[in-house]
């Protein structure tokens, strides 16, 4: 879901929060990878349900979460299990399919009640090529090979370039058009098709001019008949940087690299605060999940890439979330800045910290 098109409610006390009351100072912190699994199993005892093998939306536990926003779950599974090794940790990468799979009508990529627009399955289709990479189980990937071809040929413009957003074709927004190039990276490196790469150079060649600032590394959330629509998001940032790292490492072109540098320091520069924290974003909506694609993509460039000139920044982050986490339940807030609320919270907005810490190693 396009996160310019998201609803921005304003939280309240209905909402359950306890923001008021101010809950004790915790010193600073240097996380550990100790603090790395407890933050993903406190993340887990709050948010996720083992009957339906999904997230709920809230600490409240009435609702099952977004669609979209269970693929970046499942990404976070995925990234436990690649930093532990621990066979629990792969056990809940299968529940978590399993989960989807009874949920959204078997991946039925046709069914247009469950699937209402584009990008929602693209985060899917680029996390079962993720569950092919990890297990190398064929069903995953004829999923996701399923998916894309589902989208491409409805979404991509053949006449203009560009994926479109949503079934009606009202614009061509960052957030479905750097995860294709991802998505056909990942299938281009699980089956060899050279196709893919062709598909991906093609998008993001695209996307280049028609969703970025070439001279500052600022990514659009959308371009809407030629219109760039500048509103700045860290999941179309690190997107864009992740869509430029694989293409780098495909090609061995320096430009790509370049390209993902630059929308690196875009970030750090001018959507950081002074102290380089990252953007809180996300009052009581589905944009809290953000910053936790922004983590796995920023972290591919500093260990894929070979940027560890990026690592103090991340770290500084996760160190001052996890600071601030609630010191009672111990899950973390999308604003790092702030004490976590005391009273009920989104998954969406507890899971980037947990997330980047999945990612980043520690200090020590």
């Amino acid at each position: 879901m396009a996160a310019g098109l998201l609803l921005n409610a304003s939280c309240s006390k209905s909402n359950g929060r306890n923001d008021s009351i101010n809950p004790p100072v915790l010193p600073e912190v240097s996380f550990t990878q100790q603090d790395a699994t407890l933050a993903y199993n406190t993340f887990n005892e709050y948010f996720y349900s083992p009957e339906e093998q999904l997230y709920y939306a809230t600490t409240e536990k009435r609702s099952i979460g977004s669609i979209w926003t269970q693929a970046i779950y499942w990404d976070m599974a995925m990234n436990v299990y690649k930093r532990t090794g621990d066979p629990a940790h792969l056990q809940m990468v299968r529940d978590i399919y399993e989960g989807g799979f009874r949920k959204y009508d078997q991946y039925n990529w046709n069914n247009k009640t469950v699937w209402f627009i584009y990008d929602d399955m693209m985060w899917w289709i680029i996390s079962l090529a993720r569950a092919h990479q990890l297990t190398g189980e064929d069903k995953y990937l004829d999923l996701s090979v399923s998916g894309f071809k589902r989208v491409w040929d409805e979404s991509y413009d053949p006449a203009e370039g560009g994926m479109f957003w949503d079934f009606n074709h009202s614009g061509k927004n960052a957030c479905i058009n750097f995860p294709t190039v991802i998505a056909a990276m990942l299938l281009y490196q699980e089956t060899g098709e050279e196709a893919y790469l062709q598909k991906a150079k093609d998008v993001f060649r695209w996307g280049l001019v028609n969703l970025a600032d070439s001279s500052t590394g600022r990514i659009a959330d959308n371009n809407i008949r030629g219109k760039k629509g500048w509103s700045d998001y860290t999941y179309n940032q690190g997107t864009f940087i992740g869509a430029a790292v694989m293409l780098y490492k495909a090609t061995g072109e320096q430009a790509y690299l370049d390209h993902a540098k630059q929308a690196a320091d875009y970030t750090q520069r001018s959507m950081c605060d002074e102290q380089g924290i990252l953007p809180a974003e996300g009052d009581w909506n589905e944009q809290g999940v953000l910053k936790a694609i922004f983590g796995h993509y920023i972290m591919m460039l500093v260990k894929e890439a070979d940027q560890p000139q990026y690592l103090p920044w991340i770290r500084k982050n996760i160190n001052t979330a996890w600071g601030n986490r609630d010191a009672a339940r111990g899950l973390t807030y999308r604003n790092y800045k702030v004490p976590c609320p005391t009273g009920h919270i989104q998954s969406y907005e507890a899971s980037s910290a947990v997330m980047l810490m999945q990612v980043c190693p520690p200090d020590n």
